[in-house]
């Protein structure tokens, strides 16, 4: 009989310890984070029910997405006689809040051994007296996204069922409605695909290395994957993987999009970027209180700018450019219409300025302004973009004017004063007057304010 799908995952992280002292291990805190929990950042924290948590969803299967071990007692169904890979609960000492929770690998009249985390602060295997088992679970119905049938062992009540997860099923539907069906384009890197899933990852499910005597097989179970492994694929190596359950959902659903189309990695560090946070692809702390800290639609809108930008780099850009700009206009749009459903991702509207200044850097509202939030100002003196239309009008027009007077002052030598007066001042470098306003106005994000100045001659 072969093992339930998380039992691989569980082996293949034996050995993962504790840091002793201020540090952490980054695998445990991920634990945390896959089981729903990115709140916690240490390994300190009781990891055993982190630890099954995060193999059964990243095995495409909701757990109990609790941090106590005894919240499998309610989860999933009992199984009466012990199986291979079961979620065994186990008592700790007399306290009925307290336990212990691990995969089942090998029993015995009077003893249990099982596979699990903060076992003697590792992921290891530990043997236990039988008499401490409160239950031996496997998922039901509600649990398995996808499959009736699992490691060669019927599940109890297990039917084929839509996920729990609306927020999911709403942005496959989306997803779907992009990438359509059967392609085999020689110019797509990604090769063959069909509704979305490339032979590559295909194959990567499947467990089979691409030759050249298999792919034509390939391709042809390709065309016939069923709807039920497509959205096993996209759950397991995209929705999580990409750790969308821990978004915002109206940001879920293009973190999701983008992910699906230009990979979980490289979903990650857009979305960094995006955020202004240290791109290193890895979803953790630091980028999570950035998006607790700007409005969601916002991060959309700069999220979308990111992802335009990394597709016209792209050197099949002639060829996909267009579907592909339609396709973030589309998902941006949705994200949108979603965040109305979803208040709690905005923040509230500041108090109107007073100022009778205009916004000089900006002709339309951003994102920004639209929702609320609420924006820093700035001294017009410390704009780079009037700077720079300054020094251009001195550098253009101020020799015609000299020669009137008889003076004759090449426009160089103004447009070097200017550049010195401006580094001077603003610390920015010697930029000429015409790249300092198309700079500014492509950088400008913060409204002016209107202060006074007094010159003295």
């Amino acid at each position: 009989m072969q093992q339930p799908p998380w039992m691989p995952l569980a082996y293949a992280e034996l050995g993962q310890h504790e840091i002793g002292g201020s540090r952490t291990n980054p695998k445990i805190a991920a634990y945390f984070r896959r089981a729903c929990h990115p709140e916690i950042t240490d390994d300190e924290t009781p990891w055993c029910a982190a630890f099954v948590g995060a193999m059964l969803e990243q095995s495409g299967i909701r757990g109990s997405r609790s941090l106590a071990a005894r919240s499998y007692m309610n989860w999933g169904v009992e199984m009466g006689k012990p199986s291979l890979g079961a979620i065994t609960v186990l008592s700790r000492g007399g306290d009925p809040s307290l336990g212990h929770v691990g995969f089942l690998v090998g029993s015995t009249s009077t003893t249990v051994t099982l596979l699990g985390g903060n076992q003697s602060d590792a992921v290891s295997t530990a043997t236990f007296d039988r008499s401490r088992v409160l239950g031996f679970r496997l998922p039901s119905a509600a649990e398995i996204p996808i499959a009736s049938e699992m490691a060669g062992t019927r599940m109890p009540s297990a039917q084929p069922a839509a996920t729990s997860d609306a927020d999911f099923a709403a942005a496959l539907t989306h997803v779907l409605a992009f990438e359509g069906g059967w392609s085999d384009d020689p110019f797509d890197p990604g090769g063959a695909t069909n509704k979305g899933i490339t032979i590559s990852a295909f194959a990567r499910e499947r467990g089979v290395v691409i030759t050249a005597q298999n792919i034509a097989d390939l391709k042809a179970e390709l065309r016939r994957i069923p709807d039920g492994e497509v959205r096993h694929i996209y759950l397991e190596r995209y929705w999580r993987l990409a750790h969308c359950p821990e978004l915002p959902p109206p940001l879920a659903l293009f973190h999701f999009d983008c992910a699906v189309n230009q990979g979980v990695a490289g979903s990650a560090r857009m979305l960094q970027e995006a955020l202004g946070v240290t791109i290193d692809a890895e979803i953790g702390p630091a980028t999570h209180e950035a998006i607790l800290a700007i409005d969601t639609a916002e991060i959309i809108d700069r999220y979308a700018d990111v992802r335009r930008r990394r597709y016209r780099r792209l050197s099949t850009f002639w060829r996909f450019g267009r579907g592909w700009l339609r396709r973030v206009d589309a998902i941006q749009a949705a994200a949108h219409a979603l965040a109305k459903n979803h208040p709690e991702t905005t923040r509230p509207e500041p108090k109107r300025s007073t100022s009778t200044m205009p916004d000089t850097n900006t002709s339309t509202p951003t994102s920004a302004q639209q929702s609320g939030a609420k924006l820093p100002t700035k001294w017009w003196g410390e704009s780079l973009t009037i700077w720079g239309t300054l020094i251009t009008t001195v550098s253009t027009v101020a020799p015609t004017l000299l020669k009137v007077f008889g003076i004759d002052l090449p426009a160089d030598v103004l447009q070097s004063f200017g550049a010195q007066v401006v580094t001077a001042a603003q610390a920015i470098g010697g930029l000429a007057g015409t790249t300092m306003t198309i700079l500014g106005r492509l950088r400008a994000t913060t409204s002016l304010e209107r202060r006074s100045v007094s010159l003295y001659l």
